[in-house]
């Protein structure tokens, strides 16, 4: 995405200017509810079609993955040939496969439909915050909207487990993917009605050979992670597969390195504010996404709760996470990233530790405390992640500095499937408890590495 775009139109009123904002809001809220709400519904999905665990990871990983990998070339794609134009594409992408999810026969044509949400999904989240900047030309009219942005993505991510848990319980497992339809079309009228189209004065180049290798870096590296609890770590699959995740992260590197407009420059993550940010990013939505994946295992295969009950003690988590992102806003406007970085990770690591010691006789109250602490640090997060990344690079590079960040974001959500899923596979319902016992002492650990982070990010208000 480039940082310089054509002006909004200048007919475009205070009204529609909000309405384009809650057009796109309406679509990143599909994004990052997809991106969790599966997670409850993941032991229905797997009784219906008859698979495991590692089955169960690739339903998830299969749409963060395309989703983190092709971020960066849909926002370019947008600047080149239509913001809106790609926006709706995407839309239609996202509805048709989620159609093709609820009517999957098999584990395979949902891994396979998921994949396609994912293509969809990557065309609406950095392409609507690009139309919701390009609406906006005012710096404090966007700041307050790229706020709102912020919090309706936090909302999505932890609200989706509890929408997902009530829908299992109501219609089944496939109406997960059913109830994207009308919201669907509903964006689509929407956005052909009140969204300006727009597209960049200079639209940067597509970088085919950095997408490819990007695409496999990433899936190679969550793949290890899925597979090698039962395939074997020493097995010989897995040592190709580590030869291979080797070159292709060399080879992507050389590659971009050698590019005049790379798809990520490596050179960026050098630098320590932003590749701190970049990693932070990384931390927390491993972290939400492992404490998402043991509950829902924990809760419903050890526990025997309904998938309802399971998503209604997610319940704190999103309450934190609603309440504290514009709180996180608000702080880091007047005294800068480190102090709410700093309650992010005590946070985030005040709830692992509460679960460090699960067993089957853990209490609710217990689990619903370190449901709220991680919502609460997730909420505190994003707010001084963006900004520090954003302030990590020179201004005309902002946008890159958002699309690397929101790969990084989607990245973490599949590392935190891969790793949490990895922990507990093979584990029966009575060892469940214990065996996710190493996943609390990594959501702990994502939340100490939230200190470093702070302490590389620059004080004060200023961005640079």
């Amino acid at each position: 995405m480039t940082a310089t775009t054509r002006p909004a139109p200048p007919d475009l009123s205070a009204r529609r200017r909000w309405t384009v904002l809650s057009v796109c809001c309406l679509s990143m809220f599909l994004v990052g509810l997809d991106t969790t709400i599966v997670n409850v519904g993941l032991p229905a999905i797997g009784h219906g079609l008859d698979v495991g665990t590692r089955g169960l990871e690739w339903a998830v990983d299969s749409y963060t993955l395309v989703l983190a990998g092709l971020l960066i070339s849909s926002g370019a794609l947008a600047d080149r040939f239509g913001r809106r134009r790609v926006f709706q594409i995407g839309l239609a992408v996202f509805g048709a496969s989620s159609l093709a999810c609820a009517l999957a026969p098999s584990l395979g044509a949902l891994v396979a439909a998921r994949a396609v949400q994912g293509v969809g999904a990557s065309m609406l989240s950095p392409v609507a915050l690009a139309i919701v900047v390009n609406a906006m030309p005012d710096p404090r009219e966007r700041a307050r909207a790229i706020g709102v942005w912020a919090s309706v993505f936090g909302l999505s991510m932890a609200a989706g487990p509890v929408m997902g848990g009530a829908l299992v319980e109501a219609l089944g497992w496939r109406s997960l993917f059913w109830i994207n339809a009308p919201v669907v079309v509903a964006a689509l009228v929407l956005s052909a009605v009140f969204v300006p189209e727009s597209q960049a004065r200079r639209p940067r180049r597509l970088d085919v050979p950095g997408q490819v290798l990007l695409t496999a870096v990433i899936a190679l590296s969550v793949g290890v992670l899925i597979e090698g609890p039962h395939v074997g770590w020493t097995s010989p699959p897995m040592l190709a597969a580590y030869a291979c995740a080797a070159a292709v992260t060399v080879g992507f590197v050389r590659v971009e390195s050698r590019r005049r407009e790379p798809l990520i420059d490596p050179r960026l993550l050098g630098r320590p504010v932003f590749g701190g940010a970049v990693l932070g990013a990384v931390a927390v939505f491993v972290a939400l996404n492992a404490t998402l994946l043991l509950n829902t295992l924990h809760l419903q295969q050890a526990r025997g709760w309904t998938a309802l009950d399971a998503g209604l003690t997610v319940l704190p988590l999103a309450a934190g996470a609603t309440v504290c992102a514009p709180l996180s806003g608000y702080l880091v406007s007047r005294f800068g990233p480190r102090p709410p970085l700093f309650l992010a990770g005590g946070f985030i690591a005040a709830g692992g530790l509460c679960l460090v010691g699960l067993d089957g006789d853990t209490g609710v109250p217990l689990l619903l405390t370190a449901h709220a602490l991680i919502g609460v640090g997730f909420g505190f997060a994003n707010a001084p992640i963006t900004t520090t990344a954003v302030g990590g690079l020179p201004t005309d590079r902002a946008g890159v500095a958002g699309a690397i960040t929101s790969t990084a974001r989607q990245f973490g959500s599949a590392l935190g499937i891969a790793l949490a899923g990895g922990l507990v596979a093979g584990a029966s319902p009575a060892e469940l408890a214990h065996a996710s016992r190493p996943g609390w002492i990594l959501v702990t650990a994502c939340g100490l590495f939230l200190f470093l982070v702070a302490r590389t990010a620059r004080s004060g208000t200023s961005a640079r």
